[in-house]
């Protein structure tokens, strides 16, 4: 008896670089990120809830960003798998995640908290640590999760 057996190449393809004016290579914390982010996405002003990931190199330097998912005014679904799906195409070492959200108020909610808890676990199994969970707020306020002691 014969079988077809699918075999498939997963091969890294970049679609696209762009120059930023950034003054960090490399993140040594949470206000760095959010420069990088508020740079490449301008989260503080979208006016719907916007995912993104960090991906970072063992030095902690950005081996690139990703839009991961675009919510509702309130709410956005994030799901382990595509965060860390372009974690592994970035061969990143950690992650750090951030949001905005759009009524200003960078307090995070439950549905935040257990994200946090999920990805961290996440990455804990792939090897592929969640350094920080970051809101972003109005007016440049931001609330880092790790400062606050809720990522390991």
């Amino acid at each position: 008896m014969a079988i077809r057996i699918t075999i498939n190449h997963i091969k890294l393809v970049r679609e696209s670089s762009h120059l930023y004016q950034i003054d960090h290579r490399s993140i040594h914390g949470p206000e760095d990120a959010v420069a990088v982010v508020n740079s490449v996405f301008s989260l503080k002003d979208e006016a719907q809830e916007v995912v993104c990931a960090l991906y970072l190199t063992t030095a902690n330097a950005i081996a690139g960003i990703q839009e991961i998912t675009r919510g509702t005014i309130d709410a956005s679904i994030v799901n382990p798998r595509e965060v860390f799906k372009a974690a592994l195409l970035h061969n990143a070492s950690s992650i750090i995640l951030l949001h905005n959200h759009p009524s200003g108020d960078p307090d995070p909610s439950r549905a935040d908290i257990a994200v946090t808890e999920r990805i961290s676990k996440s990455g804990k199994i792939l090897d592929i640590p969640l350094l920080d969970h970051i809101i972003i707020g109005a007016g440049g306020t931001f609330r880092s999760l790790k400062a606050e002691g809720m990522v390991d």
